[in-house]
């Protein structure tokens, strides 16, 4: 899964330290992500580089994180013509690209610089807020008001029926390919309520005998996601909710695409294409 860096370290504590010339500058706008597409993989700017071309950007660091030693900030408004071969890329393109860590560093880079970017002003009273020194927290001076980074619950359900899986289709979104029932915890519930809530609401089904899969960070709409496996409970017939859902039928293992490496979604859906189940 993206989450997966083989050998490498991710350290996520927010320890601030000056930027060295090999740290890695990210950059973000709207849906995309400033950096260089080699013939190796994925590349990020270094402060090096920034602190030559644009040395006013460079100085108004943020530090993220480090992966392998290496640290990691957040920079703002860098300009592409200053940086030859460096381009801007959707964030979706850290799906299909490498290397694991630049697309793992990119996408939680972004989840981190979008919280930033909603939290400049107080959400209580308007004024500006200040980062926390010792912590990785946003604070108003004017009331008191303190902010921490965003994660929602979510689940993933892999409903089974014999040798079937319940594969569905999203509706009205560019992704068109096979996904299993997913939705986020509502305010009062169970993570096991939001398996049984989501799976009714979208498809008229009812689950039992949940079994706990494994969890997955998934940065790209700021979600930890919670994997299921449930048996179907009772009748078969799928009342789509068509708001949520293109499509939503009961394929045999045969029949379930092959697992992309990214998603805990596809990872279940090879697991049980193998049988695991």
């Amino acid at each position: 899964m993206i989450q997966d860096i083989g050998t490498g370290r991710y350290r996520n504590e927010y320890r601030p330290t000056v930027p060295q010339k090999d740290s890695r500058m990210l950059c973000y706008r709207k849906n995309e992500i400033f950096l260089r597409k080699q013939e190796n993989g994925l590349s990020f700017l270094t402060y090096e580089e920034v602190e030559k071309a644009q040395p006013e950007e460079a100085g108004a660091y943020t530090y993220l994180f480090a992966v392998d030693g290496i640290n990691y900030y957040l920079v703002q408004d860098l300009l592409e013509e200053k940086f030859p071969g460096a381009e801007w890329m959707k964030i979706s393109g850290l799906r299909q690209n490498g290397p694991a860590e630049a697309a793992f560093a990119g996408v939680t880079g972004y989840q981190l610089w979008g919280w930033y970017h909603a939290r400049r002003f107080c959400p209580a009273c308007g004024k500006p807020m200040v980062h926390d020194e010792k912590e990785r927290m946003m604070k108003c001076p004017a009331c008191g008001q303190t902010e921490y980074p965003k994660i929602c619950p979510a689940v993933i359900v892999g409903v089974m029926h014999g040798d079937r899986l319940l594969l569905t289709k999203y509706a009205d979104r560019d992704f068109k390919r096979y996904a299993l029932i997913a939705g986020f915890a509502e305010i009062g519930e169970t993570i096991e309520e939001t398996v049984h809530r989501e799976v009714m609401e979208e498809t008229g089904l009812k689950v039992k005998n949940l079994k706990y899969y494994k969890s997955q960070p998934w940065s790209f709409t700021d979600t930890l996601l919670f994997g299921f496996f449930a048996e179907l409970d009772g009748d078969d017939t799928v009342h789509l909710d068509d708001h949520e859902l293109s499509l939503a039928r009961w394929c045999t293992r045969d029949e379930i695409p092959e697992n992309d490496g990214i998603s805990l979604t596809r990872e279940m859906m090879q697991v049980f294409k193998d049988g695991g189940l």
